[in-house]
């Protein structure tokens, strides 16, 4: 059974902020981008958002990397791992592997913006 895959319109993690504490823009070897744009106040993830121009599959890892974050300390966020993803069965096994790895990229990277920050 192929899982339904919620559009932009019906996800409440995907969009941009206009003034994050910290973002992240990775492109990926498919072509797909994925953004992260987050929230953080007392090392605490409280607002995140992502966005994409990717495949449902990206679309799917975004949103799950997202509501794994929300709310969790930057350290703890940064133990989120694409294998997690993967088998949780929110993204396919072999077609969403790179978009996982992708997502949770594009989130370490958010987060080494905000922690290397001056």
């Amino acid at each position: 059974m192929k899982k339904q895959i919620a559009t932009p319109q019906d996800d409440p993690f995907f969009g941009r902020m206009n003034d994050p504490t910290a973002a992240a823009s990775i492109r990926g070897l498919c072509g797909d981008e994925m953004e992260f744009h987050l929230v953080i106040r007392d090392d605490r993830i409280e607002d995140i958002c992502y966005h994409t121009d990717g495949c449902g599959n990206t679309r799917a890892c975004g949103r799950a990397v997202a509501r794994r974050a929300k709310g969790r300390s930057v350290t703890d966020a940064l133990s989120i791992s694409a294998g997690e993803l993967i088998r949780s069965g929110e993204c396919e096994p072999e077609a969403g592997r790179h978009c996982a790895i992708l997502a949770v990229t594009t989130l370490y990277r958010a987060i080494a913006d905000y922690l290397l920050a001056p």
